[in-house]
């Protein structure tokens, strides 16, 4: 018996956190869609490919929403199941809030799966393919990322980029610059690249290699310094790179420890690793929240109210989240310390609003 109250239960609330998570999805792919609007006709970008680049974000939308989507389908599932006395029902049977509450963890965990598995599969390459897609559509510069790194065309130059950190800082540059007829003219070599802006990159420790016409030869300059004027811009090599929220966890941990290796600051993706790892225990704190919340809406047939209450708890959470990251990092605190906060927080929340419950 117990075995198929937990599968109805699990049933009730997979439904409509589904349904709530397609309904804020489509909300989010209509916005996204608007906004890149603005953007059609420049280089051929048409709304076809803006329509390509807008589903291609639908992961990692999906990957911010599912702790809402969870709250407020969890809340909307036990509303439902305490408003027709199920709930009520399920605790005359021998259900006590314990094992209820038991079953919602469980439940939550498997959300908690879903989610790790967007955030560290699929959303950044999914990310990554809707920048490159984005950018080819509009400017038609990017050539590919090949396991030689990173190649962009720029008019009559070739660049190839060995290296490429999430601060844009470039490493083992290459540029060929080809002459009519498709021929070589020269190759300037630079072990790290520094933008400047206006189109400026300065590279350090170069080499340029000129290719004289006819039998001239091949002249060499070593230089400790040089200018490199291109389009290429931080923007456009930055759609090969997703923000440090939206990297996998172990790529993440990867830049982390060349950070350290490197004597540099790795603050902001501490804190990004960590809420990489507390982010999907949120669907547990959501979906233990909602329960207290359904049970004091069994009264209520308002089905507004309890969406706007929903939706205010989770935006609550979301903008406690973001808030207490800037706070970490602005203050140097642990960033375990800091990206734990919201979700333990919420669950604190939840068993005392259960607690009260169960006094009364």
């Amino acid at each position: 018996m117990m075995t198929i109250l937990f599968r109805y239960l699990f049933r009730e609330l997979t439904l409509h956190v589904l349904f709530t998570l397609a309904g804020l999805l489509g909300l989010y792919t209509f916005f996204d869609l608007i906004a890149e609007l603005s953007e059609l006709g420049k280089g051929g970008y048409g709304l076809k490919d803006a329509l390509i680049y807008v589903l291609l974000q639908i992961p990692a939308n999906a990957y911010e929403l599912m702790p809402i989507a969870a709250l407020i389908g969890g809340i909307f599932a036990l509303a439902a199941l305490s408003g027709q006395s199920e709930l009520t029902v399920m605790r005359s049977a021998g259900i006590s809030v314990k094992r209820l509450l038991c079953w919602l963890l469980a439940i939550g965990s498997l959300y908690g799966v879903v989610t790790v598995a967007l955030g560290e599969y699929v959303a950044p390459a999914t990310k990554q393919m809707a920048n490159q897609y984005r950018l080819s559509a509009t400017k038609a510069m990017l050539v590919g990322e090949f396991r030689s790194g990173v190649w962009v065309k720029d008019g009559r130059q070739i660049v190839n980029i060995g290296e490429m950190l999430p601060d844009l800082t470039i490493f083992k540059v290459r540029i060929y610059e080809f002459g009519e007829g498709l021929s070589i003219g020269r190759v300037i070599e630079g072990e790290q690249g520094r933008f400047l802006g206006k189109g400026q990159w300065e590279l350090t420790q170069t080499r340029e290699t000129t290719f004289l016409p006819g039998e001239a030869g091949v002249t060499v300059k070593a230089k400790p310094q040089a200018t490199w004027q291109t389009q290429v811009s931080p923007e456009m090599l930055a759609v090969l790179l997703v923000e440090p929220s939206q990297m996998s966890a172990r790529s993440l941990y990867s830049y982390i420890d060349h950070l350290k290796r490197n004597r540099q600051t790795t603050k902001r993706y501490e804190l990004a690793l960590w809420g990489k790892l507390f982010y999907p225990l949120a669907c547990l704190s959501m979906l233990v929240i909602a329960l207290p919340f359904a049970q004091t809406q069994r009264r209520s047939s308002n089905v507004g109210v309890r969406l706007f209450a929903g939706i205010l708890v989770g935006l609550s959470f979301h903008f406690l989240n973001r808030i207490v990251v800037y706070l970490g990092e602005l203050n140097s605190w642990p960033a375990s310390l800091v990206v734990s906060v919201p979700t333990v927080l919420f669950m604190i929340i939840a068993l005392f609003l259960l607690w009260r419950q169960e006094r009364r």
